[in-house]
């Protein structure tokens, strides 16, 4: 249990500094659409971090969906977060496959809940 709940406090950490560093850092170096892109990427970022954290808490670890929701804020906030720190456009091009691999993980969580929830329905 000790390295999902690792990996989890380590993206939240991530989403409190990305937020912090948006609001901040970025103020005045990049134009209201970067400051829209930054805030889109630290909410995904943020949610999902919160969604590791559950899942790192029920034992047994949901690992399928763990992993999806772990890659997914990588890819689909990464994306976003570089795009804006770099300009470079096709960046946006990732962006969506981030999506797909965050909506996997929730289908997984639909067809095939942890074990730990199954035995209470």
């Amino acid at each position: 249990m000790n390295r999902p709940f690792r990996v989890a406090a380590v993206f939240g950490f991530l989403f409190v500094l990305f937020g912090a560093f948006g609001a901040h850092g970025l103020e005045g170096r990049v134009d209201a659409r970067g400051l829209e892109i930054w805030k889109t990427a630290v909410l995904y970022h943020a949610l999902h971090a919160l969604v590791l954290l559950a899942l790192a808490l029920r034992p047994p670890v949901a690992r399928g969906p763990f992993r999806c929701f772990a890659a997914g804020i990588a890819i689909f906030s990464g994306s976003l977060y570089l795009l804006v720190l770099t300009g470079q456009k096709w960046l946006g091009a990732i962006t969506p496959l981030g999506g797909l691999v965050l909506l996997a993980g929730w289908l997984w969580l639909a067809i095939r809940p942890p074990e730990a929830v199954a035995r209470r329905d």
